[in-house]
């Protein structure tokens, strides 16, 4: 269910050490070297070095990360997920 807070996305990306990102529905994965999120405009691949997830907030689109940023990638697959599988669900068991 898309909340009205998260309808937009917004990337802002600091030295390629610091990226902050709004419009994020779904965190699919995480490690050091690559992050896959569901936004409101695709999926978003995120690969670097010493990636660190510094604040989520689903509810209302926020991400921020910290790490050495190489390369970013949007798809246009979207509900990668399936239905009631989030990651949070996932990980808060």
């Amino acid at each position: 269910m898309e909340q009205e807070g998260n309808a937009s996305h917004k990337l802002c990306l600091e030295q390629r050490k610091y990226l902050e990102l709004a419009g994020v529905s779904d965190v699919i994965s995480f490690d050091e070297k690559h992050i896959l999120l569901e936004t409101t405009m695709g999926m978003l691949e995120i690969r670097g070095n010493t990636l660190k997830v510094q604040k989520v907030r689903l509810d209302n689109g926020e991400f921020q990360i910290e790490g050495m940023v190489d390369s970013l990638q949007y798809s246009e697959l979207k509900n990668y997920r399936q239905k009631g599988k989030s990651f949070l669900k996932r990980a808060f068991r």
